[in-house]
C-alpha cells in the first residue's frame, strides 16, 4: 500500500521528535524532481520557519528511517502524517 503524499497545510511528525507544517509541494524547475517545502510547526527554529523553510526531495521526505544509523528510533518512516493535530501556541 502506497502512503499518501503530503499536502499544503498538513502537519507531519519527524522521527527525531518535531512537528512540521507543509507549506507546498512542487518540483525542481530543471530536473522535475518533486520537492516538499516545510517548516517547524512551533515556529521556534529560525532555521526552519515560514520565512526560511526547509526543502527536501519528496522521495527522501517519504523514505524509511535508516535504522542502522538510528537504531533506537521506533518510527518506521522519516515523516508521518499527524491526525487531529493542533498547532502549539507560541508566546512572543
Amino acid at each position: 500500500m502506497r502512503r499518501s503524499y503530503p499536502k499544503r497545510g498538513e502537519f507531519w511528525h519527524h522521527f527525531k521528535g518535531n512537528d512540521y507544517c507543509i507549506l507546498a509541494v512542487g518540483h525542481h524547475s530543471e530536473t522535475n524532481e518533486e520537492m516538499v517545502v516545510y517548516c517547524r510547526a512551533d515556529g521556534l527554529d529560525k532555521n526552519s520557519s515560514a520565512e526560511n523553510p526547509c526543502i527536501r526531495p519528496l522521495s527522501m521526505f517519504m523514505s524509511e528511517v535508516d535504522h542502522d544509523k538510528y537504531p533506537t528510533t521506533r518510527q518506521k518512516y522519516r515523516f508521518i502524517r499527524k491526525s487531529n493535530f493542533e498547532p502549539p501556541r507560541v508566546h512572543v
